[in-house]
């Protein structure tokens, strides 16, 4: 891929994020963090609403079925490490429901919620 595909591919990957955070939000979600990342891997938007926190990832796909689909496994591990790291340096928050969560956005199409995407393994 070039140089400039890639620069393309991470504006809208950018844009992809900030609709689902701003669709998130309106449905009573609050952003605890954005593109968060540590040694372990990186995770797209943290969000909390009540007695959840929600580490999701957002994708963005010409179709919805391609969005849910490219979340692979290897991914998906190091999102939970990465969660993991997240709720060690914050200790206000252990007592709080923990998922995974992802956002599929395509073009022209509302965001899609896939609430509990996937479990811990």
């Amino acid at each position: 891929m070039s140089r400039e595909k890639r620069r393309q591919a991470a504006r809208r990957g950018r844009r992809a994020e900030t609709l689902a955070a701003l669709w998130l939000m309106a449905r009573g979600w609050r952003i605890l963090a954005r593109d968060w990342r540590c040694k372990a891997g990186e995770i797209d938007l943290i969000a909390r609403r009540r007695h959840t926190v929600a580490f999701i990832e957002v994708k963005y796909r010409p179709a919805l079925a391609g969005a849910g689909e490219s979340l692979q496994a290897r991914q998906r591990r190091r999102i939970m490490r990465a969660a993991g790291q997240f709720m060690a340096t914050r200790p206000a928050l252990a007592g709080l429901d923990m998922r995974f969560d992802a956002v599929l956005v395509s073009p022209w199409r509302l965001p899609a919620h896939i609430v509990d995407a996937w479990r811990i393994e």
